[in-house]
């Protein structure tokens, strides 16, 4: 029964302390506002105001209704500001998820700059390893997914951010170490330790070991890269990890890298977006974001084909 437009009236009725000047307020004639006012009661069953008093004051009911105005008019008008500058891609929202471990190793600085270029667009960040990201990117509660395993969804759309090779990483003193490259029979008699994630999202399995049917010694799991880097050195078993996140532990002299197979294993990372939003000048300008930050920040990757 109430519109907004009754809120507005009364509004305006109260701040101009006369009908005359919130007639001019609202941009009508003074007979078409007491015309909405006493419709307004006429639907309400009660009067607005006391016209007996001069100047009219507003009744209980009135003022009740002026509470309500106080709250609403303010919150409608800032979601409406919202919207403007969301249609002029000023503003947005950037709720992500990372579907790999060690993306925190460039991530954290590239939002680190979009923020302060973005600064009015919301930002969230959390790791993607206890739920499944993607049907929460298509339903809303994220908008943008970080993984190198694309799936075919309908409305998702993945943007390449780079390409990286998949080494296998061993201590300097393991008998694999002196190989290029391994083929995955090799790595049956090896612990291969992984991060905490299923078996399927794992590309050492997927793209190496499954294809040719081999299953490694025993599996360890650990949850940081730091982690599994200092137990690769200790000969507590081999780990496939992205080329660019051992780069300062092969500085250091612990571990030795090797090629999965003659060719190498090559994957591509994606930052996954639905395909109504993708054209959002703030979710461009983070894809450029993240592109220069990596390319600025990481070794031996490559650019990846739009």
């Amino acid at each position: 029964m109430l519109e907004i437009r009754h809120l507005e009236t009364l509004s305006a009725i109260r701040d101009a302390g006369s009908m005359q000047e919130a007639a001019e307020r609202l941009h009508v004639t003074q007979s078409a506002l007491s015309h909405q006012l006493r419709d307004l009661e006429v639907r309400l069953k009660t009067p607005l105001l006391n016209r007996r008093t001069r100047p009219a004051r507003m009744t209980t009911a009135a003022l009740r209704i002026l509470a309500l105005a106080d709250v609403v008019l303010p919150q409608i008008k800032a979601t409406e500001r919202e919207l403007q500058q969301l249609a002029a891609g000023k503003t947005g929202r950037l709720h992500l998820a990372i579907d790999c471990h060690s993306c925190f190793q460039w991530l954290m600085p590239a939002l680190d700059g979009f923020r302060r270029e973005w600064p009015d667009v919301e930002l969230d960040l959390s790791a993607a390893f206890s739920f499944a990201p993607l049907p929460a990117l298509v339903r809303g509660d994220l908008d943008v997914v970080i993984t190198s395993d694309p799936q075919e969804i309908d409305a998702v759309e993945y943007l390449p951010l780079f390409r990286y090779e998949l080494v296998l990483a061993v201590a300097a003193t393991n008998p694999l170490a002196q190989h290029k490259y391994i083929e995955a029979e090799q790595l049956a008699e090896q612990v291969l330790i992984t991060y905490p994630v299923e078996r399927q999202r794992l590309d050492v399995f997927t793209a190496f070991l499954d294809p040719a049917g081999v299953e490694p010694a025993a599996l360890r799991k650990a949850e940081l890269t730091p982690i599994i880097a200092q137990l690769v050195a200790g000969q507590r078993g081999v780990a496939a990890l992205p080329n660019w996140a051992l780069t300062e532990y092969l500085d250091q002299g612990w571990l030795h890298i090797c090629h999965l197979g003659q060719q190498g294993v090559w994957r591509t990372l994606y930052a996954a977006m639905r395909s109504e939003d993708i054209e959002a000048d703030y979710l461009q300008a983070f894809m450029k974001q993240a592109r220069d930050t990596c390319f600025r920040t990481l070794t031996g990757i490559k650019a990846a084909r739009h």
